[in-house]
């Protein structure tokens, strides 16, 4: 797989076109240069030893080069190097709630940004656990497959939004549900699920679902994001613009409000802890904490694919063809013919 690792040295490619716009106006330049002192046919018989030839091929070596070295500032880098890792930790899923009600914005920028933002901190906090994401509205969806790869984790995690699952609600239950099967049904420990929600759920039993997953041995950590008072949930067009407020078939806004008894209720059923989205994002910190002092298993190793530089290989060339440019010369060789006598 091939990649570039700063991508936006790219744009530096656009200093070609002018390179090449300059060159054309220098060689414009000479001409006129030389005009001022007679001539064309004259001129050409005085310097009929440059060779005008030569002189666009040392631009266009020029060119390629310069080309050639902006090319290896983007980094370009093949992933062909396998590496296996061994890791200790546990098993960590963390299921977040991407339906509309999480676009209110008691939660400076909203409740779904600053709960992303939390988690990809809390991410960048790992060290050996495996994690999974769980995106659920009104059905839950695995977003990211256990992994050890938290750069990917991070990658599926900055997709989520509320167009991701066009189904209405917050289906907590089945989120949970989703998570127990999702672990390795073998073991009853080493498994931790985090629930982040505003924790309306209207349309299914979470209670029940916790219930099974103290069974199952899963430990569930959750976080409730929002205000207990209500606020509104603000509704966006195609193109970004806020087009007001959420209603519902009376024509009253709809409001929506964290259920702070339902997900202590969660936490406590299965021995974990509740905790309330703070600005600061202590509580993901907190929990990080707790699951560091949880028992470790062994995680199966992994294989992955690490982008190797090339960048090196491309210098390399830009510097071989500045050489030949370098000894290209501009005049050609020009035969003298003798002619005389031995006596």
């Amino acid at each position: 797989m091939f990649r570039f690792h700063d991508i936006h040295y790219l744009h530096l490619l656009w200093l070609i076109p002018v390179l090449i716009v300059f060159y054309m106006l220098v060689f414009r330049w000479k001409k006129k240069a030389l005009q001022r002192f007679g001539s064309m046919e004259l001129l050409s018989k005085l310097t009929f030893s440059t060779s005008k030839v030569r002189q666009v091929w040392k631009v266009v070596l020029i060119i390629v080069a310069t080309s050639f070295i902006l090319f290896s500032l983007a980094r370009p880098q093949i992933g062909t190097k396998l590496e296996e890792v061994k890791r200790e930790g546990v098993d960590i899923i963390i299921a977040m709630d991407v339906s509309l009600s999480m676009m209110a914005e008691d939660i400076k920028p909203n409740r779904l940004e600053k709960a992303k933002h939390a988690v990809s901190s809390f991410i960048d906090l790992l060290q050996g656990d495996r994690v999974g994401l769980i995106a659920f509205a009104g059905v839950p969806f695995v977003q990211c497959p256990m992994t050890l790869d938290y750069g990917a984790a991070n990658l599926f995690l900055d997709i989520m939004n509320p167009n991701l699952i066009p189904t209405p609600g917050t289906a907590i239950g089945d989120a949970i549900t989703l998570a127990v099967k999702t672990f390795e049904e073998r073991e009853r420990k080493h498994k931790v699920l985090i629930l982040i929600t505003d924790g309306e759920d209207h349309q299914g039993d979470p209670l029940k679902a916790a219930e099974l997953a103290e069974k199952e041995g899963v430990v569930i950590y959750t976080v409730g994001v929002g205000s207990p008072t209500g606020v509104p949930i603000p509704m966006y067009g195609d193109h970004g613009n806020n087009t007001g407020f959420k209603k519902d078939k009376q024509g009253q806004v709809v409001t929506s409000k964290l259920d702070e008894i339902t997900l202590e209720k969660i936490a406590l059923q299965t021995n974990g802890k509740y905790y309330r989205a703070s600005g600061s994002e202590a509580e993901l910190t907190k929990i990080y904490n707790e699951i560091s002092k949880m028992e470790k298993k062994e995680l199966a190793s992994v294989k992955f694919s690490q982008y190797e530089d090339r960048f090196q290989y491309v210098i390399v060339f830009a510097i071989l063809l500045l050489v030949i440019e370098v000894l290209l010369p501009e005049r050609k060789k020009v035969k003298h013919e003798w002619r005389g006598r031995f006596n």
